[in-house]
């Protein structure tokens, strides 16, 4: 069996650089993700999150809680990774996560979807060569609720020839 196909194969541009971010460009971010009980519960125990609310059913509904409670670190790192396909894929190291907030419990079964706003975007004065990218963003449930909003900043290429 021959591979011809790899002669053929092209690489698909992936991520944008910086001369490719405006302030107030605004993504809405790929088609969502469904969190599942399975999810959070092997996340919390793979991250040693052993808080009884992310497994616990009845402990859970003892506290007011429909349900067991989606753990926020996974809701956190799902709609951070949704805003990776528009704003970061093409590498460049990532800066940090600023003004993190949780606007409401989730649940097992919701949809969640993230959209990311472009609020400022410079090029660095110690690296004129990248750029620092700040977006702004939120993560609604199925209902359109929002359930956590954050910052977050990257170093990003500027196009060569582009300096």
């Amino acid at each position: 069996m021959t591979l011809e196909f790899l002669d053929k194969a092209k690489l698909w541009p992936k991520g944008h650089l910086f001369q490719d971010f405006e302030v107030g460009q605004t993504f809405d971010h790929h088609w969502g993700r469904t969190i599942f009980q399975y999810d959070t519960i092997l996340f919390s125990t793979l991250t040693l999150s052993y808080n009884p609310m992310y497994f616990n059913r009845v402990y859970a509904k003892a506290h007011g809680h429909p349900d067991i409670v989606v753990n926020p670190q996974l809701i956190f790192n799902v709609i951070l990774g949704m805003s990776v396909e528009d704003c970061s894929e093409i590498g460049g190291p990532f800066l940090g996560v600023f003004d993190l907030k949780y606007h409401k419990p989730v649940y097992p079964g919701v949809t969640l979807t993230a959209r990311s706003v472009t609020v400022d975007a410079r090029v660095s004065n110690s690296n004129p060569s990248n750029g620092i990218v700040t977006w702004e963003t939120e993560g609604r449930d199925d209902e359109g609720e929002l359930v956590v909003s954050f910052r977050r900043s990257n170093l990003v290429a500027l196009r060569k020839g582009e300096e």
